[in-house]
């Protein structure tokens, strides 16, 4: 039996606990620093009350320690990991290399993404290091993700699911840092690809103009988990610590329940991996949260359709086409979906004939015809109208959306040393005994016993059976029964508490596993990508794409057999060196690709091409044909 888990996101500890309420198994959130998200920070304390309400469900919490680190802030980084343990965080999803050599707890450590895990070699390397969990690289395809888990069988695989992509290889993008002085491996990303661009040949020829070429479309791979699942992926993760409370709802409550429907089909095969049954006053559904359009990336191999060209903006859910035009108004013909009802107060936009993205706020409603605050005179019959605020559906978010409840039962039975009070969950059996002389009652007593033990109130739990195991009608006071239940209920989380705390897996300890054979060559192995002329590395050199950025880092590569380690590109900027490099291709969507599509005619493509910003800026691209591969470099 595989344990299948649903890791959403959490700015706050609120929104974690909604993200739970609604389905999760774990979710991940940011200490008060040091995480890749720099505005989505929370205090210990916060991060404490979040722990507690999850591991009510034997649900997780993992806290975001992954920007790179520097000399001076390793002390600080090592008393937060002692606080965030002491609170029972479950494990720590980590980039530097230098946290496992710290003087830390035995907490379980997640090798983030932003180590850029891609190979089979990268991925075996940290779980031979005592990574319990990997999180892989976004590029992945379903082939690749099941050689890792083939040869890397015992470490938990954990796969971006839904959410914003990041053009770039993760960890791998020093655009904010070298345009906008803000670094993304230190939490401070200006995200560069969100911007617009001008694509021009080498003589200065606009190819395309002010289009967001690096913008990709959003990822939405809800109907793959069959696929990833048996690829040997264990942990689906939702993207967005940035977001906020109805988007982490929905988007959890829709993969929370594409899962269960995944293991109802496999009932011997995967389990969730936290406890508890959740119920929904609202429809799930992912395209009415924020979204640019969805795309599975590179999944099932190559795809065309990954970027969002003309705006990085969310366009929300098609909900029809535009059938008539009036001075004031619009009629949308919703075609099949006859049931699309608007609401006053909706949001809805739409794509010019000149590609531009423009929003309108509905006002009145009659039908199907909508008036908007103000009329756009770009609207025009046939065009694609979407709904990107949903009023109904937003508003079916506030409030108590969802409850989530663990189905117990109990068993309350008597001898001559009293009573015994038994609950159990199906997994875990908590036991009672309570000294009580009873007198027979003169009228029935099942009712109000059933009554008031399953008063459970604030609880996570849910009393679907009482079992009564003696024959006599005692007469019990109702204020006896709620002390009973309040002392079962209490030593039930308690124990489960205890037995969260006892599984507790030790992490292997850097500081004394051995250098592994042929670490270099294999840790080496990818860096090529990154090399150009001006900038290559012998098989016995971290380069900077390795982000060392402290010294205790730089002691570790050195430890496994590397002669030289080069500092990160925050740390000594690096000139002509790649400062993305992407799997997405700009050649390959829009046609040019001289591997796939212009084989026979190459000279029908520019021989350079280069990304023109809004401020006069270029940044150059360049295309690796051999792995499929784009690079930009600031000209």
């Amino acid at each position: 039996m595989r344990y299948l888990e649903l890791l959403s996101p959490a700015r706050t500890a609120d929104i974690g606990i909604e993200a739970i309420r609604h389905g999760a198994d774990a979710v991940y959130i940011g200490a008060s620093s040091y995480g890749a998200r720099q505005s989505a920070g929370n205090s210990v304390e916060d991060i404490s009350r979040l722990v507690a309400f999850a591991h009510q469900f034997e649900a997780k919490v993992y806290v975001t320690v992954n920007t790179i680190i520097y000399d001076d802030e390793l002390q600080d980084v090592e008393r937060l990991i002692h606080e965030l343990y002491d609170i029972g965080v479950d494990a720590l999803i980590v980039q530097d290399m230098a946290i496992a050599r710290l003087n830390i707890p035995p907490i379980p450590l997640h090798a983030s993404t932003q180590m850029d895990n891609r190979s089979v070699e990268k991925v075996e390397f940290l779980s031979q290091k005592g990574y319990e969990q990997v999180v892989l690289a976004r590029e992945l395809t379903i082939d690749e993700i099941q050689k890792i888990h083939e040869r890397c069988p015992v470490t938990k695989l954990e796969v971006f699911v839904h959410g914003a992509l990041c053009v770039s290889l993760s960890g791998r993008c020093y655009a904010s840092e070298a345009l906008m002085g803000r670094s993304a491996n230190r939490g401070e990303c200006a995200q560069v690809c969100r911007m617009s661009f001008d694509l021009e040949d080498e003589k200065g020829n606009v190819l395309v103009r002010e289009k967001n070429l690096l913008s990709l479309k959003d990822m939405c791979r809800i109907d793959c988990l069959e696929d990833l699942a048996a690829a040997g992926a264990t942990s689906f993760k939702i993207e967005g610590r940035l977001k906020d409370m109805d988007y982490v709802k929905n988007v959890t409550a829709a993969y929370s329940e594409a899962l269960n429907r995944l293991i109802e089909k496999y009932p011997d095969r995967y389990e969730r991996s936290s406890r508890g049954t959740v119920r929904y006053k609202f429809t799930p559904d992912v395209e009415k949260s924020f979204n640019r359009g969805f795309t599975n990336y590179f999944l099932y191999g190559e795809n065309d359709g990954v970027f969002s060209v003309d705006t990085p903006k969310s366009i929300g859910k098609q909900v029809g086409r535009i059938r008539e035009v009036y001075t004031d108004s619009f009629i949308v013909d919703a075609g099949k979906d006859k049931d699309v009802v608007f609401s006053n107060g909706d949001g809805v936009c739409f794509f010019s004939p000149n590609g531009k993205l423009i929003g309108m706020r509905v006002n009145r409603v009659d039908g199907k015809r909508l008036y908007p605050y103000k009329m756009s005179n770009q609207l025009r019959r046939g065009i694609k109208i979407y709904r990107n605020h949903d009023k109904h559906f937003v508003d079916s978010l506030h409030g108590d959306s969802a409850t989530r409840h663990i189905p117990v039962s109990m068993t309350l039975s008597y001898n001559t040393d009293g009573f015994l009070l038994t609950l159990s969950d199906g997994n875990n059996a908590i036991a009672e005994r309570f000294a009580f002389d009873a007198e027979l009652a003169r009228s029935p007593q099942r009712e109000n016993i059933f009554k008031q033990l399953s008063k459970l109130g604030n609880t996570p739990l849910m009393l679907e059976k009482l079992d009564i195991e003696y024959k006599e009608n005692f007469f019990i006071p109702s204020s006896i029964l709620s002390f009973w239940r309040r002392r079962i209920v209490d030593s039930y989380l308690q124990y489960v508490e205890s037995d969260i705390k006892s599984k507790r897996k030790e992490f292997k300890d850097f500081s004394s596993a051995p250098a592994i054979e042929q670490t270099c060559a294999e840790m080496t192995r990818d860096q090529s990508i990154f090399e150009t002329a001006n900038n290559t590395y012998s098989s016995s050199t971290i380069g900077f794409q390795f982000n060392v950025s402290n010294k205790i880092s730089r002691d570790f590569y050195m430890s496994e057999g590397f002669k030289d380690v080069v500092p990160a590109y925050e740390l000594k900027a690096q000139n002509k060196v790649p400062l993305m490099t992407c799997r997405h291709c700009i050649k390959f969507a829009l046609g040019m690709c001289v591997k796939r599509q212009n084989v026979g005619n190459p000279t029908a493509v520019p021989k350079e091409l280069y990304l023109r910003m809004q401020n006069g800026k270029r940044l150059r691209l360049e295309f690796d044909c051999k792995n499929c591969l784009m690079k930009t470099y600031l000209n």
